[in-house]
């Protein structure tokens, strides 16, 4: 089944199965996912289901729709897409594809590089994490590709401006982390955070995402009834701000978060 994980400013906020042939995206309280903000038009964007596919439409919003960090008019989702509608983030999950285990590893490797996910028109698996598990069960960690936020698009001014070429900004530097296994049959293995959004946690039982951003790292709850664990504390439902030596505890997996000073 196909679902969609909403988002304010990286904090969990509802997840809506894609169930029907249309699903409406927008600010008004007819669509089936409604927005509250100004920045979102009233029907801002729509999903589309054909057979197994599930595409993504701007529908002549004033501020676009961005997939990835890109501005689209029509997208192919696939499994991990974050769809950015000004401050919210919008990710595509298929939960098949958070279940199926790659099958073309060695049989001698173990622990972080048993379990692998592979992205779809894509010859590179990607790393996961797995805990300290009996055979029969795996717990996944996947990099999910998405794009920080996108500032939101103004209406053109009719004012002539003066033929100047502004200074190009350049967008802030993003933070370094990684995130090291520190029990289990993976202790020692490692995760670099090199994305806007990483997912860790075994589904169905207990799932989280690290975000990253200009400010640093947080980590959110957003799957299972026990909350992540941050130096034997409990986060509760709201982000959690990340800092070095942190030891964070998800699904039975402890990792020590790492940042910037730490790794040059």
């Amino acid at each position: 089944m196909a679902k969609i994980l909403l988002f304010l400013e990286n904090a969990f906020v509802a997840e809506y199965p894609l169930e029907k042939a249309k699903t409406n995206i927008g600010r008004r309280p007819s669509n089936e996912i409604h927005i509250d903000n100004l920045a979102v038009s009233g029907e801002h964007a729509v999903i589309v289901k054909m057979g197994k596919d599930f595409y993504v439409e701007d529908v002549g919003s004033t501020n676009g729709t961005t997939v990835n960090g890109e501005d689209i008019q029509k997208h192919l989702l696939q499994h991990g897409d974050v769809i950015e509608l000004s401050r919210h983030q919008l990710k595509f999950i298929v939960e098949e594809n958070l279940n199926n285990l790659g099958t073309e590893q060695k049989a001698e490797d173990a622990g972080f590089e048993k379990t692998v996910m592979v992205r779809p028109n894509s010859s590179k698996p990607e790393p996961v994490l797995t805990p300290a598990q009996p055979e029969t069960t795996q717990t996944t960690a996947t990099e999910v590709n998405s794009a920080v936020e996108a500032p939101t698009k103004l209406e053109e001014s009719s004012v002539t401006q003066p033929n100047t070429t502004a200074p190009v900004e350049q967008a802030p530097a993003q933070p370094k982390g990684k995130v090291q296994v520190l029990n289990g049959s993976s202790v020692g293995r490692e995760l670099v955070l090199n994305k806007a959004m990483t997912t860790l946690g075994k589904p169905g039982v207990q799932v989280a995402v690290i975000t990253r951003r200009a400010s640093g790292f947080f980590v959110t709850h957003v799957e299972g009834k026990v909350y992540p664990v941050v130096n034997n504390k409990s986060i509760g439902a709201q982000a959690h701000a990340l800092v070095n030596h942190d030891v964070i505890e998800i699904a039975g997996v402890k990792m020590e978060f790492l940042t910037d000073s730490l790794l040059g």
